[in-house]
């Protein structure tokens, strides 16, 4: 039987497959919060905590293709809006309480993403000990390049991270410094939920988080998967 819905279904959100003529259909974003360590004391924090996350909608995410630049709006009620550059792995395959060793057999393969920020809001809540859906999950907070397969870069253990903003270094670092690796963190986000196809994780980002304003031009990186070029407008 056919449903009939009270009002046309919202598109599907999707991320395009490099070097394919396939797109990437986005279930679910999951972000790690604080997982490098400069970044962590720059927020206030040291030490190895355990893993925590936050989710962004689907339809937060902005697809941004090679070679070009995308424009995203300054959002509303903020007046800090951040950046921060991440590694995403996209996840292909499901599963609950996956094992550490058998992380990698799950991952669709990984991107380049912007984990949009606006920090004061954050902070406020932070502070009030609120959830940070205002300050992190609004519209077009979560631009993000091709989807690179595994079967292409293999398994991203290691390789430079960075973002430049109007030619101006901002964050450089490299993905051997996450607290949590990769196969850590989506063994552990298993235990909490059943990881599906088409969920993206944000993997956390390096210290140099800093405020962008209109007009700025945000380059970012991931060794071997390309750039981004994102403009605030």
């Amino acid at each position: 039987m056919t449903t009939a819905y009270a009002f046309p279904p919202a598109p599907i959100a999707a991320v395009p497959v490099a070097g394919a003529a396939t797109a990437f259909p986005v279930r679910r974003i999951y972000c790690v919060g604080r997982n490098y360590v400069e970044h962590a004391q720059e927020m206030g924090f040291s030490g190895r905590e355990a893993p925590f996350f936050f989710c962004k909608p689907a339809d937060a995410v902005v697809p941004v293709a090679p070679g070009e630049t995308v424009a995203i709006p300054y959002p509303s009620q903020t007046a800090n809006l951040h950046h921060e550059i991440e590694l995403v792995v996209a996840i292909g395959k499901a599963g609950r309480d996956i094992a550490e060793d058998q992380a990698a057999a799950h991952i669709f393969g990984y991107a380049v993403g912007l984990d949009m920020t606006r920090r004061d809001l954050q902070m406020d809540l932070r502070k009030a000990g609120r959830p940070w859906e205002l300050g992190k999950a609004y519209d077009q907070s979560a631009p993000i390049g091709p989807i690179h397969p595994i079967a292409a870069t293999g398994e991203i253990a290691k390789g430079a991270i960075r973002v430049d903003v109007n030619g101006e270094k901002r964050q450089h670092s490299d993905i051997t410094k996450l607290i949590w690796n990769v196969n850590e963190t989506i063994a552990y986000l298993s235990r909490y939920f059943e990881l599906q196809p088409g969920d993206l994780i944000f993997t956390g980002t390096p210290e140099g988080v800093g405020a962008v304003v209109a007009g700025d031009l945000m380059t970012g990186s991931v060794e071997g998967l390309g750039e981004i070029r994102v403009r605030i407008c």
